[in-house]
């Protein structure tokens, strides 16, 4: 409870969580908020200013460009988020697996990891993309294959700080058995590890989908998605800006969001960090206050 009232105590925190809630549930309900269906072509509003029917405007074929980004929020955030779970979930099993056990477990897992890793990131994205074809299933097939590996090395990292603690070697000699410790005593203190990197993830995976988008890699026409709206735009970025501003400032707010909750996460869920803050804020008062005391003086 203390931690959920440090995270309401941080205003841009709160803020963050709230276009990230909105923004969740407007993709959730889509089909409800969007004022038009997001598909449908009406050639004589080509490029049309914003008005009250069409508050961003039409874009080159006339659909509705408020409708096609809230559509976007499905592929954009929703469909990453769930390819974020899958990967935590499978990276999680195998990180508490190679931590707790270690040994033969551990270097087999971990080597696994390392030919994964020794690929950059965007590279083996591509070679799945060209084995699998163009789409955005295979995008998502290939964030979870290759994701997974990351999470599992970061979570092995912080399973091991805890699988030789008192308690876990009290519950070994009293007979516990090996899935009940990991699941009510190396779980649950890894969570918060788990929560900050998912968190953190996030928002990178977000650009990484509308990057591959953009390049025509991604969800095709004539589904809604906010790097092929950026795609779309291209052609006429300098004579209609604000077909790219509007799916372009989307994508930097919800990061933004995501990325400074994360970071407050991080310091919330971190008592040495959250120390740190204190005692940095404390220092700051006594300045302020000492200041105050020679001016007064």
């Amino acid at each position: 409870m203390k931690q959920l009232q440090n995270v309401w105590q941080d205003k841009v925190a709160v803020l963050s969580l709230s276009i990230i809630t909105v923004t969740t549930v407007a993709g959730i309900f889509a089909p409800f908020v969007a004022p038009h269906d997001p598909e449908e072509v009406h050639m004589e509003l080509r490029f049309a200013s914003a008005s009250w029917e069409y508050l961003l405007g039409n874009d080159h074929l006339g659909r509705c460009n408020l409708s096609r980004l809230i559509y976007g929020i499905r592929p954009s955030m929703l469909w990453v988020f769930a390819a974020l779970l899958l990967s935590v979930s499978i990276g999680s099993i195998v990180g508490v697996l190679a931590g707790y056990f270690r040994g033969k477990t551990d270097a087999f897992l971990m080597r696994v990891c390392d030919v994964i890793l020794s690929f950059p990131g965007y590279v083996m994205t591509l070679a799945i993309i060209g084995i699998l074809g163009v789409g955005f299933e295979n995008i998502i097939i290939a964030f979870v294959l290759i994701k997974w590996a990351w999470f599992a090395r970061i979570i092995r990292t912080s399973v091991m700080q805890y699988a030789e603690a008192d308690y876990v070697k009290f519950s070994k000699a009293i007979g516990a058995s090996n899935l009940g410790i990991m699941i009510r005593h190396i779980v649950p203190v890894t969570l918060p590890d788990i929560a900050v990197i998912s968190s953190s993830s996030f928002g990178s995976m977000i650009l990484q989908i509308s990057g591959f988008s953009f390049l025509g890699l991604g969800i095709q026409a004539p589904e809604a998605e906010w790097g092929m709206m950026l795609n779309e735009a291209r052609e006429v970025m300098f004579s209609r800006p604000e077909m790219m501003l509007v799916p372009g400032l989307t994508i930097v707010i919800i990061v933004s969001a995501i990325n400074y909750l994360s970071d407050t996460l991080q310091v919330v869920l971190d008592p040495k960090l959250m120390t740190s803050s204190h005692k940095l804020q404390g220092l700051e008062t006594a300045s302020a206050d000492k200041l105050e005391g020679k001016a007064g003086a």
